[in-house]
C-alpha cells in the first residue's frame, strides 16, 4: 500500500467469553496526519485466555504494517489493556511462559516492520472500535 503517512495510529483490542473461552481480536488502523482508515478488522481466534487475545491483536497488526507499508514509520498502539501496555513498555514482568512468547513474537515483528513503536494505555470509552470490532466476531 502506498501511503504518505509518516505516524499512524493503531487501536487494539481482544476478548473473550468466559477466561480460557471464545476469543476474538479487533484491530483499527488509522494514518495520523489525515485520521482515515487504512485498515481495520476482527477475527475469531478460539479457546484462549483474554490476554492471549490482547497480545494476538498486536501481532495480527504488526504483520499487517510489515506487509503493507514502508518501514521507517512511527506507530503509536492504543490499547485499554494496562497490563499488555505495561510489559511491552518494560514496566510489569512477564511471568506467564505463554505471555513471554507472544512478547518474543511481538519484539521479533517490530524489528520487522522498521518502525518507532509506541504503546499506550488509554480508557475502555476511546477504544470502541476496535472493542466493536472483537464484539461482531463473538456475536
Amino acid at each position: 500500500m502506498k501511503t504518505n503517512e509518516k505516524k499512524i495510529k493503531i487501536f487494539t483490542d481482544g476478548g473473550a467469553r468466559g477466561n480460557p473461552g471464545p476469543t476474538a481480536i479487533g484491530v483499527a488502523i488509522f494514518g495520523e496526519e489525515s485520521g482515515k482508515i487504512m485498515e481495520k478488522f476482527g477475527r475469531v481466534l478460539g479457546e484462549t485466555t483474554n490476554n492471549v487475545a490482547e497480545y494476538s491483536a498486536v501481532i495480527e497488526a504488526l504483520k499487517w504494517v510489515a506487509s503493507n507499508l514502508p518501514p521507517g514509520l512511527e506507530i503509536n498502539f492504543f490499547s485499554d489493556s494496562k497490563l499488555m501496555v505495561s510489559q511491552l513498555n518494560g514496566l510489569y514482568k512477564i511471568k506467564n511462559h505463554n505471555l513471554r512468547l507472544l512478547i518474543l513474537k511481538v519484539k521479533e515483528l517490530e524489528m520487522e516492520t522498521g518502525a518507532k513503536i509506541f504503546y499506550h494505555h488509554i480508557p475502555r470509552e476511546e477504544n470502541k472500535l476496535a472493542d466493536s470490532l472483537v464484539n461482531s466476531c463473538l456475536a
